[in-house]
């Protein structure tokens, strides 16, 4: 059950930056805003609310589970009436040797916007994971510790939707993405504190910043294509090897963890992950097309 439900969330993420790039050429920073916006609010609801629906329904959890099924059918019908659509109306396109998957392996700019993708996902999956522990170290206890996580999860929702229209109407990206690290450092150096003030102000501050580089880093596979099959290209290699290189993250904090009996270990490697997240944007950034 994981697993296909592993497999339907990729091919989702890996379509729809295509399908933006297709359908809203020249709106393709709002619409990235809109659906990136709407995939944060709609997870922040389901971490919630899953567990108070599993209390109230005779079902416990299995109950809740199936709620979200139920939702994932209300997709499947809205969407059916587009493959359809699809199908019927529009021609067959040849495919040009601008939108070959292979020759987007060999580009530097690609590998750009590949690694900025992956090492947003690292930082996000990490401290989703350990967060609450690193606040419960901290002093937190073990409820607020979690409530905090969520506002972090709320505050991001913002710079998720600006980011992309702002992205959108600059030549070039890199002062964003420098932006975004800076703010990401100074979230991660406060987290060594255990200064309550200071770590209010951290949570935030990486909230910010991750929602900021996730919308950036689905933005950059529109505009660093020039069609909807290289943008689907683009995708599925950025967010396969991305999502790879993110699966190691959580685990290689909680060994360093687990050796030390710390966490200074594990923070700083999200310092050194944060700076290899500015560079690859600095990259990522620069205007052109991969191909």
């Amino acid at each position: 059950g994981t697993v296909w439900i592993g497999v339907g969330i990729a091919i989702g993420n890996v379509l729809l930056p295509g399908i933006v790039k297709e359908k809203f050429p020249e709106q393709a920073g709002l619409m990235t805003s809109i659906y990136t916006t709407s995939m944060n609010t709609f997870a922040a609801i389901g971490s919630a609310v899953s567990i108070p629906l599993a209390d109230a329904l005779n079902g416990g959890w299995k109950s809740s589970l199936s709620f979200w099924a139920w939702m994932s059918l209300a997709a499947l019908c809205i969407w059916i009436p587009q493959v359809r659509s699809r199908n019927q109306n529009r021609p067959a396109k040849a495919v040009s040797i601008r939108t070959s998957g292979t020759l987007m392996w060999r580009s530097p700019l690609a590998w750009y916007v590949t690694f900025f993708m992956g090492l947003q996902s690292f930082l996000f999956y990490c401290t989703i994971t350990w967060l609450p522990a690193i606040l419960q170290s901290r002093g937190f206890s073990e409820e607020t510790a979690g409530w905090m996580v969520s506002v972090m999860q709320l505050i991001s929702l913002p710079a998720t939707f600006a980011t992309p229209v702002l992205a959108n109407r600059l030549s070039q990206q890199k002062g964003i993405a420098f932006a975004i690290g800076l703010i990401h450092l100074a979230g991660i150096i406060g987290l060594f504190t255990s200064e309550p003030v200071l770590l209010y102000i951290s949570i935030a501050l990486i909230g910010i910043a991750q929602g900021a580089s996730v919308s950036l880093a689905l933005t950059l596979i529109t505009l660093r294509t020039a069609d909807a099959k290289e943008a689907a290209n683009l995708s599925g290699m950025s967010q396969s090897v991305g999502y790879l290189l993110a699966a190691f993250g959580p685990i290689l904090l909680g060994y360093l963890f687990d050796a030390t009996r710390s966490w200074v270990l594990s923070l700083v490697l999200l310092l050194a992950a944060t700076v290899c997240l500015i560079l690859s944007g600095l990259g990522a950034g620069r205007r052109g097309h991969v191909a």
